[in-house]
């Protein structure tokens, strides 16, 4: 689905932002022969662990179930074929499906179906009689909700079920559609049904009736589902509607200028997928959030130009918009256009923020600027959707014997300053050593920065794969402070740290 969209005159780029805001008795042994490979096929990965969860079931009936399902379902076939007109439906029974039910209209057939391990059922109603009846009553009930939202064929109890949270008017309307009362049945209900949605990066959404950014990435905030984009999109508060119109959700929170990130809460309607747009009909998987460094290739996902890709010229690079100044964005020379705003910036799998302005287009070109994600992660306590599964137990510390330590935890994407989101101090010139210690199978990193008087510096760097890292770094007097990243996976954490210490008073 193309999600390029007409771009509103007089939207066209120098270096403002990029937006139009306005903001489902035990079976004799089977005689018939079905493939072996049916039976003895494995189950796809986490299907059993899921039947167990949700079926309350043994690791045991689960597998059982699933082995039964296979063998059963080739004889459903044949059975189906051989009593044409006069089948009534088929279904499992038992919680290992280890029973085959099978209705019939002509008790006739009931040795036939005996003798293929099956349990016979006489009915009243062919499947094809019901099928026709629900057909009546899609035509009639469709356009009147109240009388009914969900029709189906209740091949166990031989009749058409409807669903309603009003009976009187369900019932009225099963009178008009002229059908056999007898083979209907009105089921109180309060299923409201609805469609479900994925929230992808790049697709867009819109603010009122005009206004339209695009998402950044997917995100949690506890059970809280949502998305990050673009502070300048939208102010807390404001209601947002999906690519399809859909109310969607409401910015809970949005900073701008100074930053340009907020976060949007959406609603049960909409599923966050770690996945971003590429404009071709396809998408990008989402594995974390590692920071790529400058020179490396980026791409952007937006909803007015699709997928563009750029490297990642400088960093800490600070904006002068007409409505305020960003600071510390991200400066690349992929292009955008106005809608483009909040999307997606990922280096290969790694998401890396969202869009905030720029200039040029994409005919001729351009420079854009991104919102690093690690900000916005931390700042407001959210976690990244992503495809890195759940990390194994942690390992036996390998930090000990340092002066000071701090513990944490840290969602996939996220990252922290220690000591407590601040600072040290140190007054002399040696050696700061630091070690962090997280789970194995996750991949943690730790850099030392220091204040330069306008600014942190990273003066050390721990980035290598897993959850372990040193740092040893000789330095200068002043401000120092430590910053802990999830580059992949959820873990707690401990950061031991020495700073240099003053030679002892003599004597």
């Amino acid at each position: 689905m193309s999600r390029r969209h007409a771009i509103t005159t007089g939207c066209v780029l120098t270096i403002t932002a990029l937006t139009l805001t306005a903001a489902p008795a035990v079976a004799q042994p089977q005689t018939v022969e079905t493939p072996a490979v049916a039976a003895v096929r494995r189950s796809p990965p986490g299907m059993i662990e899921a039947l167990q969860r949700d079926l309350g079931l043994t690791k045991e009936q689960a597998g059982e179930r699933l082995e039964n399902e296979a063998r059963l379902a080739p004889i459903e076939a044949q059975v189906r074929g051989q009593l044409g007109d006069r089948f009534g439906g088929a279904w499992y029974a038992g919680i290992t499906a280890r029973t085959l039910v099978v209705a019939t209209t002509s008790a006739d057939d009931i040795p036939r179906l005996t003798a293929l391990g099956v349990r016979p059922e006489v009915v009243s109603r062919s499947l094809k009689e019901l099928q026709v009846i629900k057909k009546e009553l899609d035509s009639t009930l469709a356009t009147r909700p109240n009388a009914g939202r969900v029709r189906y064929v209740d091949v166990r109890n031989n009749k058409v079920a409807v669903l309603s949270s009003e009976s009187e008017a369900t019932e009225h309307g099963i009178e008009a559609a002229g059908v056999d009362t007898e083979a209907v049945r009105v089921v109180p209900s309060k299923e409201q049904p609805r469609l479900f949605h994925d929230l992808v990066g790049g697709t867009p959404y819109y603010v009122g009736v005009t206004s339209r950014c695009s998402v950044g990435f997917s995100v949690t905030r506890g059970t809280q589902n949502g998305f990050i984009s673009a502070g300048h999109c939208g102010k807390v508060g404001n209601a947002t509607d999906g690519f399809n119109r859909v109310a969607q959700g409401v910015f809970q929170a949005s900073n701008f200028p100074d930053s340009d990130f907020g976060w949007v809460a959406v609603n049960g309607n909409w599923t966050p997928k770690p996945l971003v747009d590429n404009g071709t009909g396809g998408t990008v998987t989402v594995a974390g959030s590692k920071e790529a460094i400058e020179g490396a290739s980026v791409c952007r996902s937006g909803s007015t130009t699709d997928w563009h890709c750029g490297i990642i010229q400088q960093r800490n690079a600070s904006i002068t918009y007409p409505q305020g100044t960003v600071f510390e964005l991200v400066r690349t020379n992929v292009c955008a256009e106005s809608g483009d705003s909040g999307g997606s910036f990922i280096s290969i799998d790694q998401a890396q923020g969202v869009t905030s302005g720029g200039s040029g287009d994409c005919t001729s070109g351009g420079v854009t600027y991104f919102q690093p994600i690690g900000e916005i992660l931390t700042t407001y306590g959210l976690t990244l959707v992503t495809t890195t599964d759940s990390p194994p137990p942690p390992s036996t510390g390998t930090c000990t014997g340092y002066e000071q330590t701090v513990t944490g935890t840290l969602n996939n994407g996220q990252f922290v300053y220690q000591p407590k989101s601040r600072h040290y101090r140190s007054t002399v010139a040696g050696v700061h050593a630091g070690c962090l210690d997280a789970y194995d199978g996750v991949d943690f990193d730790l850099f030392l920065q220091k204040w330069n008087g306008r600014g942190w510096n990273t003066v050390a760097t721990a980035d290598g794969l897993g959850g372990h890292k040193k740092i040893s770094y000789t330095g200068t007097p002043g401000h120092y402070r430590y910053r802990v990243l999830s580059s992949r996976g959820f873990s707690p954490y401990s950061l031991g740290y020495r700073a240099p210490q003053p030679a002892p008073a003599p004597g």
